[in-house]
């Protein structure tokens, strides 16, 4: 047995932490001697100690670690597998708020480095299509809509015959509960279990479309192009829905220098 002291040599682990292990529960002494109240700890504790520490390394909570002591090897992995998905998900939202500072010191230095967005009009037919329309919590969710799509394509062997693209029924700008069609062109119209269904696009006559180079963060500046055509152009007004077609993005294209996003407003004569 070892006193405390003793024991935090052996295990590189601090006095002040393994008291804190004993307050929480996660490790308490193998025995407390009566006489001086010393903690003593035996060799036999270590396992525990070190899945203790590799567990709060890899980012649990005392909760967390708690539960996870208790669990079975099998468990345990699928417990680690959520938090690595957990991590990555934080990782991903802190690296959209280092682009967001970089495009907000860019605005507050005055460093124009604006892209140039060409705005045109065209008709768009009506197009036979597979859809899948749901409400998801936010935009960023529009890829598991892609990724369920492909999946049923694939298993119904059904053959795509062009562009697939997005449609956005809100009527605004929306940061939750978001109202999305996702568009797959094909040859000819089937059977299809919901959320899938066949049928004919809306034709718009007038359809006004920019293309958008480089980073999804490009779309904000083309909308605001698109603000200024239509303060230029009067003799139209906005209408809904909106649509969108990324001709190359993270499925086909590794770097996002490369990306293709067309951006479609339709129009209505003012």
């Amino acid at each position: 047995m070892f006193r405390i002291g003793e024991f935090s040599k052996l295990v590189q682990v601090s006095i002040r932490m393994l008291r804190y292990y004993d307050e929480v529960g996660l490790l308490t002494p193998a025995e407390v001697d009566k006489w001086t109240g010393h903690r003593l700890y035996s060799v036999k504790q270590i396992p525990r100690l070190n899945k203790i520490l590799y567990l709060r390394d890899s980012g649990l909570n005392v909760s967390e670690i708690a539960l996870a002591l208790t669990m079975d090897e099998q468990s345990l992995l699928v417990q680690l597998d959520k938090k690595r998905i957990e991590i990555e998900n934080a990782i991903q939202a802190e690296r959209k708020k280092l682009r967001k500072i970089e495009l907000a010191k860019s605005e507050i230095q005055g460093n124009k480095g604006e892209l140039h967005y060409n705005i045109s009009v065209k008709s768009i037919p009506s197009y036979q299509v597979l859809s899948l329309r749901k409400i998801v919590p936010n935009y960023y969710s529009e890829g598991d809509l892609w990724k369920e799509l492909s999946t049923f394509t694939e298993a119904q062997k059904i053959e795509i015959t062009g562009n697939t693209f997005s449609i956005y029924h809100d009527i605004e700008f929306r940061e939750t509960d978001v109202d999305i069609e996702l568009c797959a062109p094909v040859k000819k119209m089937g059977m299809a279990k919901e959320p899938f269904c066949f049928h004919m696009t809306e034709p718009v006559p007038y359809m006004a479309y920019a293309m958008v180079y480089g980073d999804f963060a490009n779309i904000k500046g083309a909308y605001l192009a698109f603000a200024q055509w239509l303060q230029k152009n009067s003799e139209y007004k906005m209408s809904n829905p909106m649509r969108q077609i990324v001709h190359r993005g993270p499925w086909n294209e590794n770097n996002s220098e490369k990306y293709l996003i067309e951006l479609q407003i339709p129009l209505e004569h003012a």
